[in-house]
């Protein structure tokens, strides 16, 4: 120490020298060898590669990759630079032979370069090929070796090499020229790439063949001389073609990888997609592809989620069409029209919220609010339907009827806290064409939400009984992220767990595609909670649906907004999400979350809560906030005579003749297309002519609605066709009065139907009946 400090203090000069070249040469390797950009590679949660964008210079450069197959390594080894794992980075016996030879020849004959100084020369691309570069490249080659590992170069040189073309690095050059994986490489397929980037520009896959052949089976040649494969290798690998023209890189999630190129432009992303399942689906969209352009239908997308993980296991952007119907554009998270498919969310709030039961009645009869005027699909009306029922048929107007009972704010904040994002606006936009596709959304947020149904569910009854604070999240296709799921809690995140399991219990009952009808008759056929949706003008068309496991959503439709006739859910979308679900492996059916519910007695005819009054009831399992719903409104006692073929009273009879009776009774519109519905629905029987009725008779207008606008065609013979009044009577016995603004018309009895031809403009039509009763309605005559 003390001859160093000496030498260092009467040699101050030579010191300052040596250390400003220690420094210079300690700082004389850039932190970063290689910036080139590098391709945009995703792979599935198994490293089977999904699809690749070229890097923004043209190139094919995989990102940096550490892994090195073997085969190639030895491969490289064996013809680059025989002493790699020998030297300090050059190998002055090769540089001697090399200048020999090429001072001899006058001309570049051979490189005396080892792997670490080409790593060097690949990192300084561009530089001149001097005798003072080379010797630069010397020094940083010495350098690299103090920094980094052998591996580490081997590395570094395996990914950047070029391979002929645009093809630059191992991993770019196995599937351009091989189509698999450079792990997957055989023993020729390696020594081919391995000789590829000593020169590259005279030796391309697909020319010079000859050249290339006798490069590889020299290299070959040597393995089996040094005992690193045998002979029975050798002489299969010399017998394997080359590659002729590059090979496109695979497709199989391309949407998804678009998608990641947004935000991890030349990064390699290990994603969660199940290659095998993505494959499948992807048959499966280009099969259904081919039936639907049949009718101009050119566009569909599909998302598969794991409902434990969070994670996503297939993603379809779109069908393999042409550019011209925008084959490119990724479906999955643009806003489409809802149609029907957020009526479960509002039977859920409602469940939730203990305003209705699973099976309480709701009216459907034609209904009017305002200029809104909601229809049911099939244009006919129940008069009442289990609220269930409502749902897994997709009734139309129940569901308007039953928001604007629960109320459209209310409603909104629910759909808020679901975070959907593309509901950008306030509930007076939407009105109550919110619950029937007057919003937008798209099918990852509602795939999202259908998930987080189910994990609530899951959740609660794997845990002691409790919610997840983050059960709301969003999915990821990220294999590095891992979804946390928030602290138990007590408290409900939105909906408790029964009011999930009760919508899921009516979302089973959906009747399926033609050609699945009979599925609940088979013992393995699959559970599934799921709903389809139809916008408007038919435009798009959904179908989602839930097990215990997994979350299948299915859009269809055209991505320029096309309507078509017959793009409807539950024809074009349904049996999609049905091949996709028998992909999957099968799901038990969610377990009933007792702790969150009570068994209650319910009448049968209404769903209500039973009161005194329901002589035919049952037991059923209802959500807690059930219990504070009202009891049955439509049972009551009358009165009947020994026969019980009339009302009677004290009026007209003794207390000991009269019978006391409990009677289904609705009001009278629904009543109207209920019986139509319901053969064995009964009428309230009439007071006996010798009792006074001390009832209020009530009377309601089928048609016209409020407020309409009516047009009357003339026939062929020029003739206006007539406009039919119809009313529903609580007493259709009763004889009723019509009048057109004020003038008399005529009466009816027990039939209420009265035909007119009133001229154009506005009128009042009222109705006044025997008993006093009087109801009017105006309308709007158009010709």
């Amino acid at each position: 120490m003390n001859t160093i400090v000496s030498y260092i203090k009467y040699h101050k000069i030579k010191s300052a020298i040596i250390l400003v070249l220690l420094i210079a040469y300690y700082f004389c390797l850039p932190k970063e060898l290689f910036k080139a950009p590098t391709a945009t590679v995703i792979t599935s949660n198994n490293n089977e590669l999904l699809g690749a964008l070229i890097a923004n210079d043209g190139q094919w450069r995989f990102p940096h990759n550490d892994s090195i197959p073997e085969k190639f390594k030895t491969c490289i080894l064996q013809f680059e630079d025989e002493y790699f794992y020998y030297h300090w980075g050059f190998n002055p016996v090769s540089i001697f032979k090399a200048l020999r030879d090429n001072l001899n020849s006058k001309t570049v004959k051979r490189g005396g370069s080892t792997i670490t100084q080409q790593v060097i020369r690949l990192s300084r691309k561009g530089r001149s090929r001097t005798y003072f570069e080379k010797l630069k490249e010397l020094i940083l080659a010495t350098r690299l070796e103090f920094r980094t590992s052998k591996n580490n170069i081997l590395s570094y040189y395996s990914s950047n090499a070029p391979f002929g073309g645009n093809v630059v690095g191992l991993d770019a050059a196995s599937w351009r020229y091989f189509n698999r994986d450079a792990h997957h490489l055989s023993w020729a397929e390696s020594a081919t790439l391995a000789i590829l980037p000593n020169a590259p520009s005279l030796i391309y896959p697909g020319k010079n063949q000859e050249i290339l052949l006798k490069k590889r089976n020299r290299l070959l040649k040597k393995l089996v001389q040094d005992q690193i494969i045998d002979s029975l290798t050798y002489t299969l690998s010399v017998e394997e073609p080359l590659p002729e023209t590059p090979y496109p890189l695979p497709k199989i999630a391309p949407h998804l990888l678009h998608k990641i190129a947004k935000t991890q432009n030349g990064n390699h992303i290990k994603t969660t997609i199940d290659i095998s399942l993505q494959k499948q689906v992807n048959y499966l969209v280009k099969s259904h592809y081919n039936t639907l352009k049949q009718n101009e239908i050119y566009n569909c997308a599909v998302l598969v989620l794991n409902v434990h993980t969070r994670q996503v296991l297939a993603y379809v952007g779109n069908t393999p069409t042409d550019k011209a119907h925008q084959k490119d554009v990724d479906i999955i998270d643009k806003p489409r029209s809802t149609g029907s498919i957020l009526k479960p969310f509002l039977f859920a709030a409602m469940l939730d919220a203990g305003d209705i039961l699973p099976n309480t009645l709701v009216a459907d009869v034609p209904t009017q609010f305002g200029s809104y005027n909601p229809e049911n699909f099939n244009k006919s009306y129940d008069g009442a339907v289990p609220a269930s029922k409502a749902l897994s048929r997709s009734l139309n107007i129940p569901a308007v009827r039953m928001l604007q009972e629960f109320g459209i704010d209310r409603f909104y904040q629910y759909l808020k806290t679901l975070k959907l994002k593309d509901l950008k606006y306030n509930t007076n936009h939407y009105g109550l064409s919110l619950i029937l596709g007057g919003a937008e959304s798209n099918l990852w947020d509602l795939c999202k939400s259908y998930a987080s149904l189910s994990s609530t569910l899951n959740h609660y009854n794997e845990t002691s009984s409790e919610y997840f604070t983050r059960e709301f999240c969003e999915p990821t296709f990220l294999a590095s992220e891992t979804i946390k799921f928030g602290k138990k809690t007590i408290e409900k995140t939105l909906f408790d767990a029964a009011s999930i399991y009760l919508t899921f219990e009516s979302l089973k009952e959906v009747n399926r595609p033609e050609n699945d009808d009979n599925w609940e008759f088979f013992d393995n056929s699959k559970q599934i909670a799921w709903k389809t949706g139809t916008s408007f003008g038919f435009r798009d068309a959904w179908a989602i649906g839930t097990t215990k496991d997994y979350v299948v959503g299915v859009w269809v439709g055209n991505a320029d907004g096309e309507g078509r006739p017959g793009l409807i859910g539950v024809q074009t979308a349904a049996p999609i999400l049905f091949d996709v679900f028998d992909l999957l492996p099968h799901s038990p059916w969610f377990s009933q979350p007792f702790d969150e519910m009570h068994q209650a007695e319910i009448c049968k005819q209404s769903g209500y809560r039973a009161s005194a009054n329901c002589d035919d009831t049952q037991q059923a399992f209802v959500q807690l906030s059930g219990l504070k719903t009202p009891p049955c409104p439509y049972h009551k006692l009358i009165h009947l005579d020994q026969t019980e073929q009339f009302q009677v009273n004290s009026s007209c009879e003794a207390y000991s003749n009269i019978k006391t009776k409990s009677w289904f009774i609705l009001p009278p519109v629904m009543a109207y297309y209920y019986k139509t519905k319901n053969p064995f629905y009964k009428s309230l029987p009439k007071f006996r002519d010798d009792c006074i009725d001390y009832n209020t008779a009530s009377m309601e207008f089928i048609y016209p609605e409020e407020h309409n606008s009516v047009f009357l065609p003339k026939d062929f013979n020029g003739k206006t066709n007539e406009l039919i009044l119809k009313i529903a009577h609580s007493k259709p016995e009763t004889e009723v009065f019509w009048y057109l603004d004020n003038l008399y018309l005529g009466t009816t009895k027990t039939i209420h139907e009265f035909a007119i031809v009133p001229e154009k403009g506005t009128h009042i039509i009222t109705v006044v009946d025997a008993l006093g009763n009087e109801t009017k309605r105006r309308i709007d005559i158009l010709k």
